[in-house]
């Protein structure tokens, strides 16, 4: 048997398909909200879209230009049938090209977006060329397979050794900001995704003429494969990752000893001035550092061209209801440096840091109109209220671990906070 035959026998049975991997209309709608505002519309690019569900999507609710991209011809004329059907037609555009040697010039797409396509090229292979496709500001979205256990049984693993190299999805987060990426969200994907795709995957299977050269073959293929899935279905799973190039203009990193000062100083004009400098949050940060509350390498600041401090943000420790979370407090930036980028490079910075050494919740009281770009929403929204009197608008939550329930209560703030 050719290599030829199972290749068309494989895209046989996935022929009629509304998905050519785990997904949802709802979890695609998800990525599309954690990934934030967009231009008014949008320039989209749909890597692997097969027949083109993501597509039909974000042309239609994201008002999107869709330039959808698959090998096989006839996916993509499904999707041009789909798109005519619907009257959408004028916003997507088919192109049969190979992810691995796209013809796109640098800047030229707002949202790069793979869904169940990214192993074709490997995470971080896709991580490191797609890049250059983003214009500033522009967002990745990926769903990949990832294990759900530290310990995964020896047949999954096994399986996925011979298929595909996994990580977790605290692994592929750490390779995204390795990458220069910030992560502003990841998306566990339920039960439910598999079985968009795996139901009637298997109805194409019982179906199957099996004397077709390759067949028997591609269908033995997709029932281990659904096998795998019922049996051992808790050691593997798809996620979302939602990731944005990181500012080249405004480099960060954990502060230093040596930048002690330098933090006081951006610290005290950022909540005063160069001339009338505060020292109450200047001291607050201080206080926080001799406190137990301390988390180490959760300072972080943002670098000028010139090498000095431009900007700093710091995350402690706090509790909700007596359950470990973390506080974003204070954010400053020099006045120099105001309005230029550097506070959200180094909000989303530390943010990246905290989800990366393994917190689940942060906290932030500020204001209403700038936190949500970072993904905040109300605390009240998980039940969530400090101790004191707030506008409940300026109290704000983000959940860095949707796999664990968000504590509900009453936020304490350390002891140096004075509330």
């Amino acid at each position: 048997m050719s290599d030829n035959a199972l290749h068309d026998s494989f895209f046989a049975l996935h022929h009629g398909l509304p998905r050519q991997g785990p997904g949802s209309d709802t979890t695609t709608r998800r990525l599309l909200a954690l990934s934030g505002r967009l231009p008014e519309r949008p320039r989209v690019l749909d890597l692997g879209c097969g027949p083109g569900r993501s597509a039909l999507l974000l042309a239609a609710e994201a008002g999107a230009e869709v330039t959808a991209v698959d090998t096989h011809e006839p996916f993509l004329a499904e999707l041009r049938e789909a798109a005519a059907a619907r009257g959408l037609d004028g916003a997507v555009r088919t192109l049969n090209a190979d992810m691995r040697a796209l013809p796109f010039a640098d800047g030229s797409f707002d949202l790069v977006w793979a869904e169940s396509s990214v192993f074709v090229l490997g995470f971080d292979r896709a991580l490191a060329e797609w890049r250059r496709l983003l214009a500033p500001g522009g967002t990745l979205v990926l769903t990949e397979c990832v294990w759900t256990t530290g310990e995964p049984g020896p047949a999954a693993r096994a399986f996925w050794e011979e298929h595909y190299a996994l990580r977790t999805v605290a692994g592929n987060a750490a390779a995204a900001v390795a990458a220069g990426y910030h992560v502003l969200g990841t998306v566990p994907q339920p039960e439910s995704d598999w079985d968009e795709y795996y139901v009637p995957l298997a109805a194409h299977a019982d179906a199957a003429d099996t004397t077709v050269p390759g067949m028997a073959e591609a269908v033995a293929g997709t029932r281990a494969e659904i096998a795998l899935r019922r049996e051992h279905g808790s050691d593997y799973g798809y996620a979302g990752f939602v990731l944005r190039a990181a500012d080249p203009r405004w480099p960060t990193r954990p502060e230093t000893e040596a930048d002690a000062a330098a933090v006081r100083r951006v610290v005290a004009t950022a909540f005063g001035s160069e001339e009338a400098p505060s020292a109450t949050e200047a001291d607050l940060v201080d206080a926080l550092r001799r406190d137990d509350a301390w988390l180490p390498g959760l300072s972080y600041v943002a670098e000028a061209p010139d090498g000095t401090v431009a900007a700093h943000a710091l995350i402690t420790r706090c509790l909700v209801d007596g359950v470990p979370a973390a506080a974003l407090a204070p954010v400053s930036v020099a006045p120099a440096h105001q309005r230029t980028g550097a506070g959200q490079a180094v909000v989303r910075a530390v943010l990246d840091a905290a989800r990366l050494r393994g917190e689940r919740l942060v906290l932030v009281l500020g204001h209403p109109e700038y936190y949500p770009r970072f993904g905040f929403v109300r605390a009240s929204e998980y039940g969530i209220k400090p101790g004191f009197e707030v506008p409940d608008e300026a109290m704000m939550a983000l959940v860095l671990d949707a796999s664990v329930p968000v504590p509900r209560g009453t936020l304490v703030y350390p002891a140096p906070f004075g509330v």
